[in-house]
């Protein structure tokens, strides 16, 4: 056995590192084998803090990845669980995008494959947001069973967003449970913490919805109270958009079909 020049500690092992517990490493407090990285548990790692083996990057529970925080194999880039990756962040496979659970995309967001555009569902499009196959456009957005006039991007321009804050689980005091839920524990409880449906979710939330936020769901284009509440099963009584509608105008004796922007 040889000490160490640095640590003035015996190496074992065949290990010219410092406080290696693993075999034949070049490295410092490696656990693994052949590492000439730092801190690494898996085995023949340049880069430091691997599980993984064979990487030069850092903080891999993969294999063979020159990138950073990947749990996937063979990853040039950053937090992909997916495999051979350029980009980061992805789960698919491939992608020199980033965010994509599909493969083979240099674009970003994508679930589908193939896609150099962003956010595509669909596969081989260099448009955004498309569901279809060679898209190079950016589709019209549906409302109630019927295309609008606006594509998402021009959607989120015009209009701001309001997300229904829907509470899969809600507290309900015990004077407001049915008489089959008020037992003895509920009662000690004060309530029970019920799981709610998706239609029990969207009552609760409408009930405590602003005015405004209210008619911001009854004026989306092509609004439709009958499918509203189907999906929701919420009834209202609300003016819908008339954005989209055809009407019948009579001047001058003659009868014109106008679309009410």
């Amino acid at each position: 056995m040889k000490k160490c020049a640095n640590c003035k500690e015996e190496n074992k092992l065949e290990n010219t590192g410092c406080h290696n517990s693993g075999d034949y490493n070049s490295g410092n407090s490696n656990s693994g084998d052949y590492n000439s990285g730092y801190c690494n548990s898996g085995d023949y790692n340049s880069g430091y803090c691997n599980s993984g083996w064979y990487n030069s990057g850092w903080f891999n529970s993969g294999n063979s990845n020159s990138g950073h925080h990947n749990s996937g194999n063979s990853n040039s880039g950053d937090y992909n669980s997916g495999y051979c990756n350029s980009g980061d962040y992805n789960s698919g496979y491939c992608n020199s995008g980033w965010y994509n659970s599909g493969w083979f995309n240099s674009g970003n967001s994508n679930s589908g494959d193939y896609n150099s555009g962003n956010s595509n569902s669909g596969d081989c499009n260099s448009g955004n947001r498309n569901s279809g196959w060679f898209n190079t456009n950016e589709p019209k957005m549906r409302f109630f069973n019927k295309d609008s006039e606006y594509t998402y991007s021009e959607f989120s321009k015009k209009f701001s967003f309001i997300s229904p804050d829907l509470k899969i689980c809600s507290w309900v005091e015990f004077k407001d449970l049915d008489k089959s839920e008020q037992s003895e524990t509920s009662q000690q409880m004060g309530g029970l913490l019920k799981t709610l449906s998706y239609k029990e979710a969207w009552k609760e939330y409408w009930s405590r919805a602003s005015e405004s936020d209210k008619e911001w769901f009854t004026t989306l284009p092509n609004f439709d109270e009958k499918i509203f509440e189907e999906i929701t099963g919420i009834k209202i009584s609300a003016t819908p958009s008339l954005s989209g509608k055809e009407v019948t105008v009579n001047i001058d004796g003659k009868s014109y079909v106008a679309v009410i922007k």
